[in-house]
């Protein structure tokens, strides 16, 4: 029956309201908060909600609103902290506004119900199953989290399915005003039916599943006859055949519109979609690979030899394994743009999945078929996506992985990269066993810390470690520098880059161990002289100055420590390996009055810390050894610092260079200057191998320190990781000992004669010259 009643209103903006469907809405404007004030005072928390016409408008005016709403319940608000409130609203009717009585601070208007022109026949029912089951596929296509609702849905309820549907569906609002204004339930659900429909036949087609038969198509026995011609058509294992003809069976004993009908068709389809025998043929020319490697990629030369060892062995064998690499490094070095270009040196297909974050179990093995929903695993999707069996797979980010109630992602990936078990992976959703042992599986981490132990056993870790300063010069100039100008209509004549001036933006403008932010500024550079072109006109290459680098990339981001330029009491230099390549760490201690404690700061991890006590105690037995007297050391506190304090230090592998400075301060002798070094120091003095060698000798020699001291057990690191160029530049002493090692930088052995006193007691600042 239609009533008339007077509320107040609130005009909506992108956002259109139905009867039966709850939603939250934010409440900010003016007027609209005094409006819903109003509705919870004096209107027992109804209020008339409508469109306004004008989507942008701040402040509509009654003109602006569309007629039809609907009249809705208050059923929660919040007010937020900027002042806005967040609003729960429950529809109940439409209405049509007839008059508008109020208009200065908030809207009050006069509005009439509306009845909605309904029957309850069988066909109505029909249709609503029909829009229930096209709903549904809407919500599997697209991948939102919908299936609660589809639950709740009832046939014999369709105004009530209409309004719920259109209210969470992505489509204009112009589309869902009109199906507001539908009185007609009849027409509104065919309405929305064959909007669903077409929506529904774009999400197909992006992902490329075959259509099911809806009302209208062919006849059911049609469909049945194209799946069997298909089946027997496809190059299918007999087990796999036999069991598409068991599926097919039970489909043609279906309803055709059935729920079931429609799992058991995509069933079908994905079986035809898999590449079960389809192979593609590799490149076996050796040549050819590592000229392609070579173009794609500069250095990595351990990882182009591990690829082109695995090609020559496919030479050799008849069935060989399937492999499964693990590349191992820093941000930007190239690990994921690497497999893409082993892909294309074998000639074969290349599939990528991004692990980062998934923590469902299904998201491997898929989802068991038991509801409408459900779907393959990521392994058997990407081999649909590659179309033949045996692409080069890449499971990106696999250090990233998480697990909870639904399950663990890493141990379900136990039997995908196992290769005495892949060749007869099972998938959850198909539940038929496929062969993966001829997938080139590579996994890439940014460290393999998180990957448990018995997946990271499975594969072979390869390590790519940051590119040196010489090896960026050398990507920019002849890899990222001609892709950019490429990419900004640039020819290689139009601009000239000195290397100073490329070193520059490597050293000042970004700190990485990859190249990926080299790129960005290389691409800064390249707009702002395609720019320069167009508006002043080319006449000349531009030739990149000190200057220009400073106006289109800004100050320098990234400044350099300074290297000692004299030798000091209780200072020294360490080496340090960061995520970004290697790095020099200088230490400094001195004394002040106290009790004998050791005071740390610069922002050091527990490891650094533990070796820093290591180093205390190991300086005061050497000295007591050596028949000193450090009983004095009980008056004084030893403040041992690292600079850059906001930069995270961690690892035992500066122990010696804490040793050395609290020994220069204790007797007062002072270090060289011109030596760095590195190691972990145990109590008894002996020096232990550390690890990332090749990246602190690069920044030794970038620095300009001539001299570096390194563990006798990292020779071997030293004699094969370390380019040859810098090789010549260096002298390189290993040391077994502390007392080998302080022989070597300290200005003086340590002797009573050079210290003048047998008692030892730190040296204060007034002191040390």
């Amino acid at each position: 029956m239609k009533r008339d009643v007077v509320l107040p209103l609130i005009p909506l903006r992108e956002l259109v309201s139905f009867p039966a469907a709850i939603i939250p809405i934010l409440v900010g404007r003016e007027r609209s908060i005094n409006a819903l004030k109003y509705a919870r005072e004096k209107y027992n928390n109804y209020i008339f909600l409508s469109v306004q016409k004008n989507q942008i408008s701040e402040n509509p005016m009654a003109a602006e609103i569309a007629d039809i709403g609907i009249i809705a319940r208050v059923e929660k608000s919040a007010e937020q902290v900027n002042g806005s409130y967040r609003v729960i609203i429950q529809g109940m009717e439409r209405a049509i506004l007839r008059e508008f009585l109020k208009e200065d601070d908030y809207f009050l208007v006069r509005v009439s119900t509306l009845e909605e022109i309904t029957d309850n026949s069988k066909q109505l029912v029909e249709l609503a199953r029909d829009l229930i089951a096209m709903f549904e596929e809407y919500v599997t296509l697209k991948k939102v989290r919908l299936h609660g609702i589809v639950a709740k849905l009832q046939p014999n309820q369709v105004s009530e399915i209409t309004d719920v549907i259109v209210s969470v569906i992505n489509i204009p609002i112009s589309i869902k005003q009109s199906l507001l204004e539908e009185l007609n339930v009849r027409d509104r659900a065919m309405k929305l039916y064959n909007i669903l429909k077409k929506e529904v036949f774009r999400l197909r087609a992006e992902s490329g599943v075959r259509e099911p038969r809806r009302p209208g198509n062919e006849p059911a026995e049609n469909d049945i006859e194209e799946y069997k011609r298909k089946i027997e058509n496809a190059e299918f294992p007999d087990y796999v055949k036999k069991r598409a003809k068991e599926e097919l069976e039970r489909l043609g004993m279906m309803p055709p519109f059935s729920a079931e009908s429609t799992v058991s068709r995509s069933y079908l389809d994905w079986l035809l979609a898999i590449p079960w025998t389809k192979v593609k043929e590799e490149n076996k020319d050796i040549k050819r690979a590592s000229a392609i490697l070579e173009e794609d990629h500069y250095g990595l030369e351990k990882v182009k030899d591990r690829i082109l060892d695995y090609l020559a062995v496919r030479q050799l064998v008849t069935k060989p394994a399937g492999e499964i690499l693990c590349f191992v490094g820093p941000p930007g070095v190239g690990k994921s743009s690497l497999s893409k270009s082993i892909a294309r040196a074998l000639d074969r297909a290349f599939v990528r999945v991004s692990l980062g974050g998934v923590r469902d179990e299904a998201e491997i093995r898929g989802h068991r078929r038991t509801y409408i929903g459900s779907y393959p695993g990521q392994i058997i999707q990407g081999l649909k996506k590659a179309k033949f069996k045996n692409p080069v797979f890449l499971l990106d980010e696999i250090d990233k992985l998480n697990s909870d109630f639904r399950g663990d992602p890493a141990s379900a990936l136990l039997e995908t990269l196992d290769p005495e078990q892949n060749a007869e992976f099972v998938d959850h959703y198909l539940d038929l066993e496929i062969d993966l042992s001829q997938v080139f599986f590579i996994t890439t981490a940014n460290t393999t810390d998180p990957i448990p132990p018995a997946l990271k056993d499975r594969m072979e870790v390869i390590e790519l470690p940051g590119y040196t300063e010489r090896e960026k010069l050398a990507i920019a100039k002849n890899f990222l520098s001609k892709k950019q100008a490429e990419k900004n209509g640039l020819k290689p004549g139009d601009y000239v880059f000195s290397d100073e001036l490329i070193l520059k933006i490597i050293n000042h403008y970004t700190r990485e161990a990859g190249v990926r932010n080299l790129e960005r500024q290389i691409a800064v550079i390249m707009r702002k002289i395609a720019r320069y072109f167009v508006e002043e006109g080319k006449t000349a290459p531009f030739i990149l100055t000190h200057e220009y680098v400073q106006k289109f990339l800004g100050i320098p981001r990234f400044t350099r420590l300074k290297v000692l330029n004299k030798n000091e009491v209780g200072v020294s230099l360490g080496l340090a390996w960061t995520q970004v390549g290697g790095d020099i760490l200088i230490i400094e201690s001195r004394c002040l009055k106290g009790k004998g404690d050791l005071i740390l700061t610069g922002r050091l991890g527990d490891v650094m810390k533990e070796s820093s006590s290591t180093a205390f105690s190991f300086a005061k037995v050497k000295l007591s050894e050596l028949e000193f007297d450090i009983d004095e050391l009980e008056k004084y506190n030893i403040h041992l610092h690292l600079p850059e304090g906001a930069v995270p230090k961690e690892g035992p592998s500066a122990g010696v260079t804490l040793a050395v400075s609290i020994i220069s301060l204790l007797t007062g002798i002072p270090v060289k200057s011109e030596y760095a070094m590195t190691g972990e120091i145990t109590l008894r003095g002996k020096i232990l191998p550390v690890g990332g060698i090749k990246e602190k000798i690069i920044a030794a020699h970038r620095y300009g320190i001539a001299n570096v001291l390194i563990p006798s057990e990292n020779e071997k690191d030293y004699r094969e990781d370390v380019p040859d160029d810098i090789k010549q530049d260096l002298n390189i002493h290993l040391v077994d000992n502390m007392d080998e090692l302080l022989e070597i930088v300290l200005e003086k052995p340590i002797k009573i004669k050079n210290i003048n006193s047998k008692v030892i007691r730190p040296f204060l600042q007034s002191e040390i010259q």
